[in-house]
């Protein structure tokens, strides 16, 4: 299936008419979305028309920002960046952001969800013209790295121990986890501010059927540096995920296996893609659960 197809079916998740109103996403009451970049993003681009939303998905973002989630009781201190996918031409900003906030701050986790940039070059959802999925998409990397630095620079505001700051992204959004956790030395854009100091190096990393990391000939796509520094990494993906494959799951891990860095991978006979965190009678609806014993194992939250 064409990745604008997908984005389309995302896009009307829900809806029984494709004309239904829409409006600018944002968060529910109590939750203040804040602007990632002060003026102009970098690498600005122009999209197809006015910022929407319509029934849980985002599509013409151009100005990108985080809505920080605060935990329900007691604060871990940790913090988690979640990035939900959308092959970058739309954010499941619902499916795979606000409902994800919600069960990470159930668990005294702070939840930042990045609304980035989408569409994003070189993804174009109105053409099958994309370099074989394997492309960096910058300005959505640049607002995940912005967002890494700008929750560092809060840590003591936000009460978020900045060694414990992990991102979570899903599909388009796992393939962004990948990114910052490989690329973080790498200076995208020109420092704006203060933030820009800090490390956009995440602690941990969880990518939950991610795409875009293996070529045709299943080696790992080059624009994914992994090395010893990537950071401790938690992947789960069906093994009938037509739409980006299990072996996306399987050749990052083999990389990261061959660096030395801890990693933890979860595979299901079934599943298909895009299932969030909405249970089914399916035994892949546990993933959350494996998370949490994972983020104990790895010291970012206690028992």
């Amino acid at each position: 299936m064409k990745l604008w197809t997908i984005a389309m079916c995302l896009l009307c998740i829900g809806c029984g008419n494709v004309y239904a109103q829409t409006v600018v996403w944002q968060p529910t009451a109590g939750h203040t979305q804040v602007l990632i970049w002060p003026a102009v993003a970098p690498d600005e681009q122009a999209v197809p028309g006015p910022e929407t939303e319509t029934k849980g998905a985002a599509t013409n973002v151009t100005h990108p920002t985080m809505t920080v989630y605060t935990p329900k009781g007691t604060s871990s201190g940790a913090a988690v960046i979640v990035i939900p996918g959308g092959g970058f031409q739309i954010l499941a900003i619902d499916l795979e952001g606000t409902e994800v906030c919600d069960w990470l701050t159930s668990k005294g986790i702070i939840c930042v969800l990045l609304k980035y940039r989408v569409p994003s070059v070189p993804y174009v959802w109105q053409c099958d013209c994309r370099p074989h999925n394997l492309a960096t998409s910058l300005p959505s990397l640049e607002d995940a790295q912005r967002t890494l630095r700008l929750v560092r620079f809060h840590a003591a505001e936000w009460h978020v121990d900045p060694h414990k700051i992990g991102v979570l992204g899903f599909s388009a959004g796992g393939y962004l986890v990948a990114e910052v956790s490989t690329n973080f030395k790498r200076h995208l854009y020109k420092p704006v501010d203060t933030a820009d100091k800090e490390s956009s190096r995440p602690d941990f990393a969880i990518a939950i059927y991610p795409g875009h990391l293996t070529t045709d000939n299943d080696t790992l796509n080059k624009n994914v540096p992994v090395s010893h520094e990537t950071p401790p990494t938690f992947l789960a993906q069906a093994e009938d995920d037509y739409v980006d494959g299990v072996d996306q799951s399987l050749v990052y891990y083999s990389a990261l296996k061959k660096a030395d860095v801890p990693v933890e991978m979860h595979l299901y006979a079934h599943g298909g893609h895009a299932f969030g965190l909405r249970r089914t009678q399916l035994p892949i609806s546990d993933w959350p659960r494996l998370v949490e014993v994972w983020l104990r194992t790895i010291g970012v939250v206690e028992d």
